[in-house]
This record gives structure tokens, C-alpha cells and sequence, in this order.
């Protein structure tokens, strides 16, 4: 079993910065991916990146290039997002998960999530 548990959500004005931290515990591979989803209210739920658990390729959403930047620190089992220039349009419940990237397609195969942490981006 996997567990993932997110932290570093909060509020923030746009412009500012704000860094998403996950913890991973239990067994896992390299094959899996490890990222972000993220769903506000009325929305569905998108992807917004996805690393290799080898800290290697990165995939990032449309809406987030250029702004937001997904590491991996393997040794000490963390993901994180750092999030730069955050707009309102980024206020959602972020959740740290596996991730697979086919084409311009993130989805989560292996089915695991973090609870969430809520990122609120407002003046």
C-alpha cells in the first residue's frame, strides 16, 4: 500500500509563490509517476503534472507551463510543486498521486491519492 499525504496548501495572492510538499510511504516503483491533480468546485478534475520517480521527465497542463515546477527528491521519499505566479484560476483542491503521461494525457492507472490540500489564490 501506498500513502501519500500532501502538505504546504494555504492562501495566496496572485504573484505570489507557494510550494506543495507530498510524502510517500510504502513500496514503490519506477515505472509509477508521481504528480498532481488538482479539482476546483464545479470542475472536473485535471491533471497538472507528472514526474518520473526517478526525478526524470516532467509533464506539466496547459494551464500551469511556464509557472508551476514539479521535483523529485527520491531519497527522501517527497514530490513536490512549486507555484509560481499563481492566478485565482489555479484555486483547487491539489491532490499528490501516481500519474501516467500518454500523449498530452495524464490519468492515474495505479489509483493512488492523497486527501488533498486546499490552495486558495486570491487578493
Amino acid at each position: 500500500q501506498v500513502q501519500l499525504v500532501e502538505s504546504g496548501g494555504g492562501l495566496v495572492q496572485p504573484g505570489g509563490s507557494l510550494r506543495l510538499s507530498c510524502a510517500i510511504s510504502g513500496f514503490i516503483d519506477d515505472y509509477y509517476g508521481i504528480g498532481w491533480f488538482r479539482q476546483a468546485p464545479g470542475k472536473e478534475r485535471e491533471g497538472v503534472s507528472c514526474i518520473r520517480n526517478n526525478g526524470g521527465s516532467t509533464y506539466y497542463g496547459d494551464p500551469v507551463k511556464g509557472r508551476f515546477t514539479i521535483s523529485r527528491d527520491k531519497v527522501k521519499n517527497m514530490v513536490y510543486l512549486q507555484m509560481n505566479s499563481p492566478l485565482p484560476e489555479d484555486t483547487a483542491v491539489y491532490y499528490c498521486a501516481t500519474c501516467r503521461v500518454v500523449g498530452m494525457e495524464v490519468s492515474n492507472p495505479y489509483e493512488y491519492w492523497g486527501q488533498g490540500t486546499q490552495v486558495t489564490v486570491s487578493s
